[in-house]
């Protein structure tokens, strides 16, 4: 959360003083920042990308229980909790 803050915040702010104010240090940061996304982070840029998609395609009518069962209907395992955000 904190290197994600830092991301967002160095377009107005140097990285050098809000790494320090947030007490990261420089390596911790470009290590975070070379790394992979995990394999639950791709899954859900994944089942985003097919919620955005459906939406998109339903002229943004499907809330969530019928978005789930549309996701559901392609073989994504989803949850209704998970389509209503």
């Amino acid at each position: 959360m904190r290197f994600a803050l830092i991301d967002e915040a160095k377009k107005e702010f140097p990285g050098h003083r809000l790494r320090r104010v947030l007490g990261v240090s420089q390596s911790g940061y470009f290590a975070w920042k070379g790394r992979p996304a995990c394999h639950r982070q791709h899954e859900d840029m994944v089942l985003l990308a097919h919620v955005r998609s459906a939406f998109a395609l339903s002229h943004s009518t499907y809330g969530s229980a019928r978005m789930t069962r549309e996701l559901q209907d392609i073989s994504l395992a989803v949850g209704r909790r998970w389509t209503a955000l």
